[in-house]
């Protein structure tokens, strides 16, 4: 007996509604602390932003605080640190941040609760300090100076998605990826392999 090819119509599998609600949850969740602080954000608003009933979001997430960190779980991808090669590190990081702020708000939406909110800033610093810092303890010359390398690092990707992203300065928005990666990648490689000056 013949095997039937399958078809060029043949439907994918549709995502769980569970899976649907969380994301919608979640998407509310990151807009309404962005916009109105973790602490004037309440579970009936962001419910209604997501369109369904308070009930489901601590169904799901348990409490405000639950929810808040379930936001903030930002997972950055970055490359293992010896994925990276010590000559182009700079290049390598100012693209790969690049590019996720380009194709993900969820970032921009963490970096509006972590400046209003020291919950959220402590969780961006716990980000960055757990998947920037093993790749600076990795690279620079001197190991007891990557914490201040890693945060040189982060204070210009910090800044560039600030202006950017959040404050949208025209001229940093008018700016090509391109462009960014040429002015911002020299400044990061410096800061993880130069001597200290």
């Amino acid at each position: 007996m013949p095997v039937k090819e399958p078809s060029a119509t043949t439907p994918q599998p549709q995502p769980r509604r569970s899976d649907t609600t969380r994301t919608a949850i979640l998407t509310a969740a990151r807009e309404r602390f962005a916009a109105d602080g973790y602490e004037r954000a309440t579970i009936r608003a962001i419910a209604k932003d997501a369109r369904i009933d308070p009930s489901m979001v601590m169904r799901y997430y348990g409490s405000k605080e639950g929810l808040f960190a379930a936001v903030l779980d930002v997972d950055l991808r970055l490359p293992a640190p010896e994925q990276l090669n010590r000559q182009d590190v700079g290049l390598a990081l100012v693209q790969h941040f690049l590019d996720l702020w380009e194709e993900n708000e969820v970032l921009t939406a963490v970096l509006r609760v972590g400046v209003t909110n020291q919950a959220g800033a402590g969780r961006m610093q716990g980000i960055l300090r757990d998947q920037l810092l093993p790749i600076a303890l990795h690279l620079c010359p001197d190991p007891e100076q990557a914490p201040a390398r890693a945060a040189l690092t982060a204070s210009q990707l910090l800044g560039l998605a600030l202006a950017r992203y959040v404050l949208r300065f025209p001229p940093a928005v008018a700016l090509t990826p391109e462009e960014i990666v040429a002015w911002l990648a020299p400044t990061v490689q410096r800061y993880l392999t130069a001597p200290h000056p």
